[in-house]
């Protein structure tokens, strides 16, 4: 039985990010180093709670192009910009001359979870058009920054409120 391009498309996406997880720690680690913008640190719950935020996301655009049978514009957003994501770790991978978090996982599994749901969406008659590759790239981009931005923000206020009050 073959799943369909919703559930191609969350599982692929699933199973690539808990790659991420497991690499945001070492991988923020670094990029911090080498930039010296410390902002950019991410423990490993810090980058679990991005990831959540950007699954419940992810989990909706699927759940909805499901319901529409492609026709959600949340769901062709997903579809291109998750597919457009792959090439991204392939960037960041050769510019930092080495391993991303992702990278791993982006071709094998993210890239064919992505092809399937648009191949589903060309059966049907439903194709991705240039404007929601743009505007899916642009905005699975945005999304994935703010989900970030705001799990910085969630661990940062959970670390004020653990600190003992003669340190703070």
């Amino acid at each position: 039985m073959a799943l369909s391009g919703p559930s191609a498309l969350f599982l692929a996406w699933s199973l690539h990010d808990l790659e991420e997880i497991a690499a945001f720690p070492a991988m923020s680690q670094r990029l911090a180093d080498a930039t010296g913008i410390d902002a950019v640190r991410m423990d490993r719950s810090q980058g679990a709670l991005a990831v959540g935020l950007m699954g419940v996301l992810v989990g909706t655009a699927c759940v909805r192009g499901a319901r529409t049978e492609g026709r959600s514009r949340l769901y062709r957003a997903a579809v291109a910009g998750l597919e457009a994501h792959v090439w991204t770790h392939l960037a960041q991978s050769v510019a930092a001359r080495g391993y991303t978090a992702g990278v791993a996982t982006a071709v094998p599994v993210m890239l064919p979870g992505a092809r399937r749901a648009r191949h589903e969406l060309e059966g049907a008659g439903r194709p991705l058009t240039r404007a929601d590759r743009i505007g899916g790239t642009a905005f699975m981009w945005a999304a994935a920054v703010a989900c970030q931005v705001t799990a910085g923000v969630v661990a940062r206020a959970v670390r004020r409120r653990q600190e003992p009050e003669a340190t703070r």
